[in-house]
C-alpha cells in the first residue's frame, strides 16, 4: 500500500473526529481530547500501524500524559484499517536493533527496552483502558489489545497471535492475558495454533468483550470512552487495582520469562528464516533450531 503524506493522514484523522480534537501530535502517534476522554491512536495506516522504535517510544508518552486527573477514561485505538499488525518486520530486516554475539537481532533487550514499558503503562494507569479493534490485531498488537481493560472489536475484526508463524513465542505479556481471559484450555489452543480468532468467536469465547458494527465503528468507540469518563472514577481505580492483583500479579515475572524465552528463538535459524521468508512473501520452513 502506497504511504500517504503525515498531514494528509493527520486531516482524514481530523475530519472523521466529531467532538475530540487533537492535543498532541508524535511522530506515529495521536493523541486526542473531549473532556475527561482521552483517545490514543496510532498512527501508521500505511503499515497497518505495525510496530517500530518509533511508535513503542510515542505509545509511552502519550499513556503517561493520560496519568493526570483530567483524564479519566482512555480508548487506544488504530488509524485506518488495521488496529496493529504487531511488530514491523520489514524495518526489524533493516537493522538498528541490538544484537547478540552472533549478529542477530536480541529479541530479549528489545522487549524490555521498547515494549515492556508500554504494557506496564496500560495496567498502571488507574483508570479505563479500553482497546477498539478494527481489523487485524497480531502479534505484539494484539498483546496491547488484551492488555486494555475491555475490548470491543468491529465485526471484521481479525486477532491473530501470529508469533508462532514467525518461529516465535509469546510476548507482550500475551500469555498471561490470554489465560486470564480465556484459561489454559483456549489459551494453549490459540497460542499453539497460532490461528486468526474472528470478531464472532472471540465473543463467543470471551476473549473480547463486545462486537460492533464496522461502519459507525469510531462513533461507537467514542460513546463507550465517554460513558466510562462519566463514571465513578474513585471505583474504576480501585476495582483496576483489585484486578490487577488477582490475575496479573505475576505480570513482571512472565514478562521477564518471556523476553527470556524470546532472546533464545530470536538467535535461532527458524526466526531468521521466517523473518527472510515474510520479506519474500513466502510460507517459512522450520528446521527446529
Amino acid at each position: 500500500m502506497a504511504s500517504q503524506p503525515a498531514d494528509a493522514r493527520k486531516s482524514v484523522i481530523l475530519a472523521r473526529m466529531s467532538d475530540f480534537e487533537t492535543v498532541q501530535e508524535y511522530e506515529t502517534v495521536n493523541l486526542l481530547r473531549d473532556g475527561a476522554a482521552a483517545i490514543v491512536e496510532m498512527n501508521r495506516p500505511e503499515v497497518l500501524n505495525a510496530w517500530n522504535g518509533q511508535i513503542a517510544t510515542d505509545l509511552v508518552d502519550a499513556l503517561n500524559a493520560c496519568a493526570g486527573d483530567d483524564v479519566r477514561a482512555v480508548l487506544v485505538t488504530g488509524a485506518g484499517r488495521g488496529f496493529s499488525a504487531g511488530a514491523d518486520l520489514g524495518s526489524m530486516s533493516q537493522g538498528g536493533l541490538p544484537t547478540r554475539a552472533s549478529g542477530r537481532p536480541d529479541l530479549e533487550r528489545l522487549l524490555h527496552a521498547r515494549y515492556h514499558p508500554i504494557m506496564r503503562a496500560v495496567r498502571g494507569l488507574d483508570k479505563p483502558v479500553l482497546a477498539g479493534v478494527d481489523g487485524t490485531a497480531a502479534g505484539i498488537g494484539m498483546s496491547f489489545a488484551l492488555a486494555c481493560d475491555l475490548v470491543t472489536v468491529s465485526e471484521r475484526a481479525k486477532l491473530n497471535h501470529a508469533f508462532t508463524k514467525i518461529g516465535l513465542g509469546p510476548d507482550g505479556g500475551a500469555s498471561i492475558f490470554l489465560v486470564a481471559r480465556l484459561g489454559w484450555t483456549r489459551a494453549s489452543e490459540i497460542m499453539l495454533e497460532g490461528r486468526v480468532v474472528e470478531a464472532e468467536e472471540a465473543l463467543r469465547i470471551g476473549l473480547v468483550n463486545r462486537v460492533r458494527p464496522t461502519e459507525g465503528f469510531r462513533s461507537a468507540l467514542e460513546e463507550q470512552v465517554r460513558a466510562l469518563a462519566a463514571g465513578p472514577t474513585a471505583s474504576h481505580a480501585a476495582t483496576k487495582r483489585v484486578l490487577n492483583a488477582l490475575v496479573l500479579r505475576s505480570l513482571e515475572e512472565v514478562l521477564s520469562l518471556e523476553a527470556r524465552e524470546q532472546g533464545l528463538l530470536g538467535d535461532s535459524t527458524d526466526f531468521a528464516g521466517a523473518v527472510s521468508a515474510f520479506m519474500k512473501k513466502e510460507q517459512p520452513t522450520y528446521i527446529g533450531r
